[in-house]
């Protein structure tokens, strides 16, 4: 009896481990993202399963992990798999995983495939430390403010992203990051049309935008230059006061100083009151 998380290829069947096929073979219960994309990887693969495969995506997870967790209590062996990558890695399984564990059920992973991991490889941006964002917000103002948190981010981040939806997220990428931060555009990984592209975030907009841009997309943005954040509330601070010595209010100082630096009043307000606590 055990739940088990298998990693599945991005594209390529030849991705497929040994330990899945085996996984897939001796399963009871198949809880699979998409069944059809799961009976397809079977037979690109050469796996014959016996099985019941039910169908366990993000509409259905809640209602689908209860049922689950009631196959486990009954000592059957259940294989989660989504359609690429990891389960529970921007697709569902996370719950699952969490409230067998909470129940002391035994919980497996196969590991294989990662889309975020191949990503960061193919980047040539630093891989000593990364993080992984998920999907880009879809909204304009949530993606932005998502962008804005990691501003002074300094590890490599990593992003998936809809292809329809690319060049926007750049666009906001380059009004926040700057045009000049390093990044790369990963397409299609693993798959026929495989193509990584390099460069700044202005020259990925501008690849972006002279095409019409399909497939799975996972974008990697460079991360901050090391201590930039304390550089910058330093210079916001003497800006602010600066502008306060010539008359200015604060209030009107804290604004003037967001519009120059092109951020949110907020983090100059927050530089100012950081600044005040450390002089006390």
């Amino acid at each position: 009896m055990a739940l088990t998380l298998a990693a599945t290829p991005l594209g390529n069947p030849g991705d497929a481990s040994p330990r899945l096929k085996d996984a897939i073979v001796a399963a009871e219960i198949i809880a699979a993202e998409d069944s059809r994309r799961f009976h397809r990887l079977c037979s690109d693969i050469g796996v014959t399963f016996t099985g019941r495969v039910i169908s366990f995506f993000d509409g259905n997870e809640t209602e689908r992990s209860q049922e689950i967790l009631q196959y486990l209590q009954e000592g059957k062996n259940v294989l989660v798999v989504s359609d690429a990558g990891m389960p529970t890695i921007s697709d569902p399984g996370f719950r699952l995983a969490r409230d067998a564990m909470a129940q002391n059920l035994e919980v497996k992973v196969i590991p294989g495939p990662s889309a975020p991991v191949m990503a960061v490889a193919l980047s040539g941006l630093a891989t000593d430390r990364f993080s992984f964002e998920g999907f880009t917000p879809r909204t304009l103002g949530a993606r932005q403010a998502a962008f804005e948190a990691l501003r002074f981010e300094e590890r490599t981040m990593v992003f998936f992203e809809a292809p329809h939806r690319l060049v926007e997220s750049l666009q906001d990428a380059v009004a926040i990051f700057s045009a000049d931060r390093r990044g790369a555009i990963c397409r299609e990984m693993t798959k026929t049309y495989e193509e990584t592209i390099r460069g700044s975030l202005g020259e990925l907009l501008t690849w972006a935008q002279s095409k019409e841009v399909l497939g799975e997309i996972t974008l990697v943005i460079a991360g901050a230059e090391a201590g930039i954040a304390e550089k910058s509330a330093d210079q916001m601070v003497a800006r602010v006061r600066e502008f306060e010595g010539a008359g200015m209010d604060r209030k009107s100082a804290i604004s003037t100083v967001a519009d120059e630096f092109d951020l949110p009043k907020r983090i100059v307000y927050a530089a100012v009151v950081d600044a005040n606590k450390m002089s006390k």
